[in-house]
């Protein structure tokens, strides 16, 4: 073989090669192969610790400590007052991180000065990856900024959608009622299942996480519906609240089929906020996904 012949030969398999690796997709779990993704959950107090001092380097700290992909954050003030300074605690969080946002409001109030932000309250997520989507949905609430409220629905049950190394991700984060009596939550169970549910739907194949402060402890008769369709990935762990001496767990990873907890634990850290994070490592598996694109579905073989 001449030397040009074997030129063109080397030339011809190395583009080959060059095309094959290219083409090839990353792993996914549409191919077989386990996503791994670490989650968590955390209620902020307002930015507060569990001495009430307001410090945002320390929150962000905790946090980072977490190292997750993903969080959901209750209790978080944007522009509330002056119990935050004003700030959008959202959004410097993010800033700080690095990570993404997500807000969902609870309350939206007109400014006490004309001209100034909204003061909002409400819940977040903090994500590693591009939020594809994010919708506020209402669920049954007995608000704290009205003298004589009634149950009645209202915003602030998040929701953003994520793909994760070619798998669809819906994270939903909440904050269920704090009161003794578990009425408001029981129609908040029914509501969050009945909105998983039509967003299962609306996205095949998708994976489903919640996360966020039910008030309730494990056992809760108010939670037992939650228990059919969602696993609670820190069962077992220690409690959650208060931060300093946890005598409950009342914070939640819980996540849904087709997601494995591998590991759960609940960081010992006390300072940051009046409640404990928790976090959770797990898997994204299944027999297939359905690849989305916008508003765009496709089959993706095993």
């Amino acid at each position: 073989m001449s030397a040009r012949a074997r030129t063109l030969m080397q030339l011809s398999v190395t583009g080959a090669l060059l095309t094959l690796a290219v083409a090839a997709p990353p792993a996914s779990a549409g191919q077989g192969h386990p996503v791994p993704l670490r989650v968590a959950t955390y209620n902020i107090h307002a930015g507060a610790g569990s001495d009430g001092v307001f410090d945002l380097d320390r929150q962000a700290a905790a946090l980072r400590a977490l190292d997750a992909d993903v969080i959901g954050l209750q209790e978080v003030d944007v522009h509330w007052g002056a119990r935050s300074r004003g700030l959008d605690v959202a959004g410097e969080l993010a800033r700080r991180l690095g990570m993404r946002v997500s807000f969902a409001p609870i309350y939206s109030l007109d400014p006490v000065t004309a001209g100034d932000p909204r003061r909002e309250y409400g819940v977040a997520v903090l994500s590693r990856f591009p939020v594809r989507s994010a919708t506020n949905h209402e669920i049954t609430r007995l608000s704290t900024q009205d003298q004589n409220p009634v149950p009645a629905p209202a915003p602030g049950f998040g929701e953003v959608r994520l793909k994760v190394r070619g798998v669809p991700v819906q994270v939903f984060v909440t904050h269920l009622d704090y009161r003794a009596d578990p009425a408001v939550r029981v129609a908040q169970v029914a509501d969050t299942r009945r909105i998983m549910a039509r967003e299962r739907a609306a996205l095949p194949g998708a994976r489903q996480v919640l996360l966020g402060d039910f008030n309730a402890e494990p056992s809760a008769p108010e939670l037992k519906p939650l228990w059919g369709e969602l696993s609670d990935a820190a069962a077992g762990t220690g409690g959650t609240y208060p931060a300093a001496s946890p005598v409950k767990r009342i914070d939640y990873v819980a996540v849904g089929k087709g997601v494995r907890v591998r590991d759960a634990s609940v960081p010992e850290e006390s300072a940051a906020s009046d409640h404990r994070p928790v976090v959770a490592d797990v898997s994204l598996t299944g027999k297939a996904v359905r690849t989305w694109t916008g508003r765009h579905f496709g089959r993706r073989p095993v």
